[in-house]
């Protein structure tokens, strides 16, 4: 018998589904669905249509998503192009048809938009770590140089990289969210969960990884168990991981402390076999640290 399809991953339910699972699922209904990107700084999708439902994930502003459904209470049913996710997000994040073809990426983990090349302009919006954009020019003023991005707004051009320059070390970008708040399902400087630290960190050194801690437990390679640890391995329990800083330290997004922190990962390892939950897993990921 084949194994069910993993809904995060799949966009199938009885009354629709993807028309790529037909054949694979049943629904009363099949779609093609449509493209569209992410036109807000950060869109959440959620399990249900619902502003209280459980937050899933986040998609950052220029991702792309296929939407197979939209209600009339301003909700679209969609599956994120780059990692396969799958939920609900506001219709009002979203814009219709493909990204424009990015040119570079948001490299700090926040940044602001202004409305022209000019910092004492009031802020439009902001733009997480890993944002991506298409710069159409260059602007200056007596403080700064700016990217000038489509459709409008300007960006100061030392918190930008071309789209395809990437970091080595994914576990400095990953400290660079030091003190954010946890959230469940988030994947900004506004609020991050382990898991979303993870993929925000590898993404920025050109690795796409999944979402959920135990799809990211395929990544890479077992570290042997006694084997000294490095850093850029990666530590997981049941439902979290924590990236190693080096032989002793782990960083994390934690519900813990609250926040994304550093402690002796002996702490973090006692604290979680304080609660029956052992170490589950321990990966390394070659040509990366």
């Amino acid at each position: 018998m084949t194994a069910p399809l993993d809904p995060r991953l799949h966009a199938h339910r009885p009354d629709l589904a993807d028309a790529r699972l037909r054949g694979r699922v049943e629904a009363e209904r099949f779609v093609e669905g449509a493209l569209a990107h992410v036109a807000m700084p950060v869109a959440d999708l959620r399990r249900r249509p619902s502003a209280d439902a459980p937050l899933e994930t986040q998609a950052l502003y220029g991702e792309a998503v296929r939407v197979f459904e939209e209600t009339g209470e301003g909700w679209s049913w969609v599956q994120l192009e780059s990692d396969g996710y799958v939920g609900w997000a506001p219709s009002v994040t979203l814009l219709s048809g493909a990204p424009p073809e990015p040119t570079h990426r948001i490299c700090v983990r926040r940044t602001l938009v202004f409305p022209g090349p000019d910092i004492k302009r009031p802020p439009m919006h902001d733009l997480p770590l890993g944002a991506r954009l298409r710069v159409r020019g260059e602007a200056s003023d007596h403080n700064a140089t700016y990217g000038l991005i489509a459709p409008f707004g300007a960006v100061v051009v030392q918190h930008m990289k071309p789209a395809t320059a990437y970091d080595t070390d994914f576990a400095g970008v990953a400290e660079g969210f030091l003190g954010v708040a946890y959230l469940w399902g988030g994947k900004s400087a506004l609020g991050i969960d382990c898991s979303g630290l993870v993929q925000v960190a590898l993404d920025a050194c050109g690795v796409r990884a999944p979402r959920d801690t135990d799809l990211q437990m395929a990544m890479g390679e077992a570290v042997p168990e006694g084997a000294p640890l490095r850093r850029g391995d990666l530590v997981f329990w049941r439902g979290h991981v924590g990236i190693m800083l080096d032989a002793a330290r782990l960083l994390h997004a934690n519900a813990h402390h609250m926040m994304t922190a550093i402690e002796p990962l002996a702490e973090a390892v006692s604290r979680m076999e304080g609660k029956g939950v052992p170490v589950a897993a321990i990966r390394r990921l070659p040509g990366l640290q």
